[in-house]
């Protein structure tokens, strides 16, 4: 009886872990496999730290667009303040095994290293500023057609002719000389007795208020302004507001700031529009990303082309979310 009693208890004691075992669902590393069993495609985003609004919110879209694409899609983004500190993070991207890199780099100095992860297979998807690179792929909107469509939305407005002035914005290289371009080109076909008169500023509302502030004093009659980016925009409104003057009649801006828009929205006095350089193109960027780790066939340089927000649509481009 012993014997038969101790016979069962080892049965028992054997089985019990084989039961248990059975009983468990396997686990797969979080993030690396579908809910199909697929292996999902890895990819890095490299994006400057925030210096100004819009590059916030361009680290904001790629992150929601690789969330929207998360049952493909495992990623890791990086924001660094300069070449050497991204070169950095990239070959970090590299070691954590990324397939491609949406890379949005402001400096030079970032060359070598991207050609380097090209030469290693990865994918490369260059967002906004132009990397000189043979091979990467390119997602970026267009600023000449921003000086393109700022000149005709100034001419519906006031028509043919009056005084306008130009905000160019001389650090930013070829953004406000394709844009200035695009404006000057267009106006001397649709209104070529238009006066135009030429100021330097940056894309901040504090030297918008100041050097539009002197431009005022400068100019008893302005019909309207061409300023290239939202943010300069809003201190040239607050410019006209504190000087009281009630002669300018359009101020347009680009980029396609939250803030911006709520003052179209608020604004009966002036025409204000945003020529859109949205900082979500760069969801654009991380699908052509996608489709290249898929094997599709993807254009080398993806230009998006501008759309005008203003009091007919700005509801459409509203997003409380957004950091810019």
């Amino acid at each position: 009886m012993k014997k038969a009693l101790s016979l069962l208890l080892l049965i028992a004691v054997i089985m019990v872990p084989l039961l248990s075992a059975c009983g468990e669902k396997a686990t797969s590393d979080p993030g690396k496999k579908d809910d199909k069993g697929t292996k999902k495609h890895k990819i890095g985003i490299l994006a400057p730290a925030v210096t100004h609004g819009w590059v916030a919110a361009v680290a904001y879209n790629a992150e929601a667009r690789a969330k929207e694409l998360s049952g493909e899609v495992e990623y890791k983004i990086q924001t660094s303040t300069n070449a050497q500190e991204m070169t950095a993070q990239l070959d970090d991207l590299k070691t954590w095994g990324a397939e491609a890199i949406v890379a949005f780099p402001q400096w030079e100095g970032m060359e070598v290293p991207i050609k380097q992860a090209l030469d290693e297979g990865i994918k490369l998807v260059n967002f906004d500023i132009k990397i000189d690179v043979d091979g990467v792929y390119r997602v970026a909107g267009d600023n000449k057609d921003m000086g393109i469509q700022g000149a005709k939305y100034i001419v519906d407005k006031i028509g043919k002719e009056g005084t306008v002035a130009i905000l160019e914005v001389p650090s930013s290289g070829s953004v406000s000389v394709l844009r200035k371009e695009g404006f000057v080109d267009t106006l001397k076909d649709l209104a070529p007795n238009m006066k135009l008169i030429t100021y330097a500023t940056q894309f901040t509302r504090e030297d918008g208020l100041k050097d539009f502030a002197d431009i005022l004093t400068k100019n008893p009659k302005i019909d309207a302004v061409y300023s290239m980016d939202d943010e300069t925009s809003i201190g040239v409104l607050q410019a006209i507001k504190e000087a009281g003057r009630t002669d300018i009649k359009v101020v347009t801006g680009g980029g396609g700031m939250q803030e911006y828009f709520k003052m179209i929205r608020e604004n009966n006095d002036i025409f204000i529009e945003s020529a859109l350089y949205s900082p979500a193109m760069v969801k654009d960027a991380v699908n052509v990303a996608l489709k290249l780790l898929k094997g599709e066939k993807v254009e080398m340089e993806t230009i998006i082309p501008t759309t005008i927000v203003d009091k007919s649509n700005y509801k459409d481009f509203l997003d409380d979310k957004s950091p810019y």
